[in-house]
């Protein structure tokens, strides 16, 4: 330990704003030095016929909840399992915390928290025993019934897998991911098929590591789940990045803040998307079939202009809903589907 120096050395010491300064300089150098936590070139995986991930760059800054977001097939998954070292590239290079996996591969799993989209655990332990088992694993780690209360678990300490909900089963995988004390953790679609309550606890977990220092991977297709924890997020399609941005800003990339959906009856004469976007407040508008989705800047103004288009066109509406803007709506911009597309 580095002795503190006495007040007869302070007149030896550089003053307090030099000192102050040079503490300034010295962590916002290093802050700029440092490396990513993650750190992905060209990265391509391909699958048969089936071009997985295309080329793909990516940095993730530690301490960041970075989410992927896409339809199925688009990459995502692929994308976090050569990172996390369990499929192998085609091409390209993977390094994480400074960390190559073709080196580090043992210091790598020491520092990173896994937790699959569907994880199975042996039915017939318990829960405490299936935390100390994964914490068996790592040198070093939490104490497992720490990680029970961080998880919300305590009440099930001693039931066995089988017994537990699916909400349950998933905070227990996450609690397996925390237990080494990873410095990145990466979860992959952890709240699909679960209930508000259960997806809302999932969530405090991931703030709770997060608020600690930790590095969060997350993909997922629900998008109030990206909006609420994540500081960035990559919109994926087709094996490549279409997007990248905090969730506000590729938001506000649309141009406008509320989004104005309706459909028209059988037979109705389609309305033509030059006529849509003339509307006062319209920004853009896309027809699909007798549906139509319009961005747009002042619902009150746009929707009494449609009305009247529709009056003049002599067209039926039998469906009007207004909402503001979110990622869905951005990547139905971008290419005309959407992300929960299969």
């Amino acid at each position: 330990m580095t002795p503190v120096p006495s007040a007869s050395s302070a007149s030896a010491a550089p003053s307090a704003s030099a000192a102050t300064s040079a503490h300034h300089t010295d962590s916002a150098s290093s802050a700029a030095s440092a490396p990513p936590a993650i750190r992905c070139r060209a990265l391509t995986k391909r699958y048969k016929d089936v071009l997985a991930v295309d080329g793909l760059d990516l940095d993730v800054p530690s301490g960041e909840c970075f989410g992927l977001l896409g339809p199925n097939g688009a990459g995502k998954t692929t994308t976090v399992e050569m990172i996390e070292g369990l499929v192998a590239p085609d091409s390209g290079t993977v390094e994480i915390l400074g960390l190559h996996w073709g080196r580090d591969a043992i210091a790598l799993r020491e520092r990173l928290g896994v937790a699959l989209q569907e994880t199975r655990l042996a039915e017939r332990l318990k829960v405490i025993e299936v935390i100390r088992l994964f914490r068996s694993f790592y040198r070093a780690g939490h104490d497992p019934e720490e990680i029970l209360d961080l998880v919300e678990l305590r009440e099930k300490r001693d039931t066995w897998v089988d017994k537990l909900s699916g909400g349950q089963k998933q905070r227990l995988a996450i609690a397996c991911a925390l237990v080494g004390n990873p410095d990145v953790l990466f979860l992959d679609e952890p709240t699909t098929g679960l209930d508000p309550q259960s997806r809302r606890a999932l969530w405090d977990v991931v703030e709770e590591f997060k608020s600690r220092g930790g590095t969060v991977v997350l993909t997922t297709h629900y998008m109030e789940e990206a909006e609420r924890l994540c500081e960035r997020v990559a919109v994926m399609d087709h094996g490549r990045i279409i997007a990248l941005g905090s969730p506000r800003e590729l938001i506000a990339s649309l141009g406008a803040d509320h989004v104005v959906e309706f459909a028209l009856g059988s037979g109705a004469e389609p309305l033509p998307e030059a006529e849509l976007v003339a509307l006062p407040g319209v920004e853009s508008a896309r027809r699909d079939g007798p549906r139509y989705t319009l961005t747009v800047t002042e619902p009150h103004r746009a929707i009494p202009a449609l009305m009247g288009e529709l009056e003049r066109h002599g067209g039926e509406m039998t469906e009007l809903l207004t909402h503001h803007a979110t990622l869905e709506d951005l990547f139905l911009s971008l290419t005309g589907r959407h992300l929960r597309d299969t």
